[in-house]
């Protein structure tokens, strides 16, 4: 994992630096970590690891807050400094062709972890090892973690990068996402924080 290229960006949210990391030159789809002109590398840095989405990130689907989860970080680390590492891990990691099947089976029936089973994956592809690559690259060493994902909060205390602490992000639940967050609680075990 190396730094590919790197540029600034102004946003709606701030100013940011957008650093591509991955293997080869030639990357395609690399990870990114925008980190805040505001963040203060001295303290525990506010940090956000986000799985790609681009239903909700881009066309703002409801099936899904991953939009409005991207959106409420941004703004937060705009506003205060810190990072957002943006993971390259479409649809729980089986890619955006299987997420769309996978939610031709929701609307039969299944639930999204049915689903991924029954496309012949596991309920949930993504790992979070590279999300603790680029913190280390970026010389990050405590983070407080914006996330309701416990798989997150353990890939982050496996490592060299300190937890210092684990905020909720809370997105209101809407009707056409119910079953999808009753799922993420009650079978992957995300701390929702009763919304």
């Amino acid at each position: 994992m190396k730094i590919l290229s790197q540029a600034s960006i102004p946003t709606d949210y701030g100013d940011f630096k957008v650093i591509a990391f991955g293997d080869h030159e030639d990357e395609y789809s690399p990870h990114l970590a925008l980190v805040s002109t505001k963040t203060n590398m001295d303290k525990p840095v506010l940090v956000r690891i986000h799985s790609e989405c681009l239903t909700g990130d881009t066309f703002g689907s409801h099936r899904c807050e991953c939009g409005e989860q991207l959106s409420a970080s941004l703004e937060r680390i705009g506003a205060e400094g810190g990072i957002l590492i943006y993971l390259r891990q479409e649809g729980r990691g089986i890619g955006l062709v299987n997420k769309l099947k996978a939610y031709m089976l929701q609307d039969e029936g299944l639930d999204t972890v049915e689903a991924n089973v029954h496309l012949g994956f596991d309920p949930d592809e993504r790992h979070y090892d590279v999300a603790v690559q680029i913190l280390e690259k970026l010389d990050v060493r405590e983070i407080t973690l914006l996330t309701n994902n416990p798989e997150k909060v353990e890939a982050i205390r496996e490592s060299s990068v300190k937890l210092v602490h684990r905020e909720p992000l809370i997105i209101p639940i809407r009707e056409s996402n119910q079953g999808y967050m009753k799922t993420k609680e009650d079978y992957f075990g995300h701390l929702l924080d009763h919304q």
